[in-house]
C-alpha cells in the first residue's frame, strides 16, 4: 500500500503556500507534471480531494487547509531532529537559513558574508530578505534557523540577542545644508516620509516623530529606503535612515543627512531564534561570536 511521504507534504507544503502549481514547482525545483502528480497521489491515498484547482490559482478544501497545518507540524519536527543531530557533533556547521529586514539586508549583509568565511567556515550561509511579519511567521513555522531583525519582538517563544544598537539620521534634500536641523515632532510637516505597511522602521519612526495615530494620507510612502532618498533628492520631503544606510545611501542623490537633536531616535538590531530549536544553546554562542568579530 502507498504511503504518505516526506516528499510528498514539503510538495503540498509549498502548494499550500503558493497557491499556484508553477509557483510551486519552481520552488520545489521539479517540473509543473511532477509536482501534479504527487499531489493526485496524495489525494488518491487521502481518499479525498485536498486542492481546489481554479484556471490562475488553487484553493484549499476545508481538508487541505487542516492538513496544511499539520504538514507544517510534521516538516518542522523532522527539521528539528536534524538539528537535533547536528547539535550532537561538533561545532555549529552546516547550512543556516537566516533571515534579515530589508533595511538591514543591503548594508549589512556584504559585512556579514565576509566575516562568517574569515570566523565561520563550516557555516553554509542561506539568506533570505523579507519584511518583519514574514520572518516571524517563517521563525515559528521552521523555515528559518535565524533572523536579524529590530528588536524587540517580544515573543516568550523566542529568543532575542541584541547585536548593535544604531541612531537615525535625518535625510534632507542639499538646499537644506546650512538650515537648522528640526525636531522629530516637526518632521510630520516637512513631509515625512516612510516605508510601506509592514516595515518595522515605519513604525519605529512614527513613535520617534511621536505622532498620536497612524500616518495621515498626506504622509507619502517609499517601497526601499533608497527609494525614499531618491525622493528627497527630487524635493519630496525628509525621511529618517538608520545609520549602517548612510554611506550607501548618502552617496545616491543629492541630500545631506544630520544627526538628531537629543534623545536621539535609535534601533537595536538582533538575532532571534525558536526557544525550541535544539540549536538554540549554539545559536547563542554564534551570536557571541558574530559581536566578537564585527566588532572586531
Amino acid at each position: 500500500m502507498t504511503r504518505i511521504t516526506l516528499k510528498h507534504l514539503r510538495y503540498f507544503d509549498a502548494l499550500a503556500r503558493q497557491r499556484h502549481f508553477g509557483r510551486a514547482a519552481e520552488v520545489s525545483a521539479i517540473s509543473q507534471p511532477a509536482l501534479s502528480l504527487q499531489m493526485k497521489e496524495l489525494e488518491d491515498i487521502l481518499g479525498a480531494p485536498l486542492v481546489e484547482r481554479g484556471a490562475r490559482q488553487i484553493g484549499l478544501t476545508p481538508l487541505g487547509e487542516e492538513f496544511a497545518l499539520r504538514a507544517r507540524d510534521v516538516l518542522r519536527a523532522v527539521d528539528e531532529l536534524g538539528a537535533l543531530a547536528r547539535a550532537s557533533s561538533g561545532p555549529l556547521a552546516g547550512r543556516l537559513r537566516l533571515g534579515v529586514i530589508p533595511t538591514v539586508a543591503p548594508y549589512l549583509l556584504p559585512r556579514l558574508m565576509r566575516v562568517m568565511s574569515g570566523s565561520f567556515p563550516e557555516i553554509d550561509l542561506r539568506p533570505r530578505e523579507a519584511v518583519t511579519p514574514k520572518l516571524l511567521r517563517d521563525l515559528h513555522e521552521g523555515r528559518l534557523d535565524l533572523a536579524i531583525l529590530a528588536l524587540p519582538v517580544g515573543e516568550p517563544s523566542l529568543v532575542e540577542d541584541a547585536l548593535f544598537d544604531e541612531e537615525f539620521l535625518l535625510v534632507r534634500h542639499e538646499s537644506a545644508q546650512a538650515l537648522p536641523v528640526p525636531l522629530l515632532v516637526d518632521l510630520p510637516a516637512a513631509p515625512l516620509l516612510l516605508l510601506e505597511e509592514g516595515h518595522c522602521l515605519r513604525d519605529q519612526a512614527i513613535a520617534a516623530c511621536k505622532m498620536p495615530s497612524g500616518p495621515s494620507g498626506e504622509i507619502m510612502e517609499g517601497s526601499s529606503l533608497s527609494t525614499l532618498v531618491q525622493m528627497v533628492g527630487a524635493g519630496i520631503g525628509v525621511t529618517l535612515i538608520p545609520q549602517m544606510a548612510a554611506e550607501v545611501e548618502g552617496r545616491s542623490a543629492p541630500v545631506v543627512l544630520h544627526r538628531l537633536p537629543e534623545p536621539r531616535p535609535k534601533r537595536t538590531i538582533g538575532l532571534v531564534w525558536r526557544r525550541s530549536n535544539p540549536l538554540s544553546d549554539r545559536f547563542a554562542g554564534f551570536a557571541a561570536g558574530l559581536k566578537a568579530a564585527m566588532n572586531g
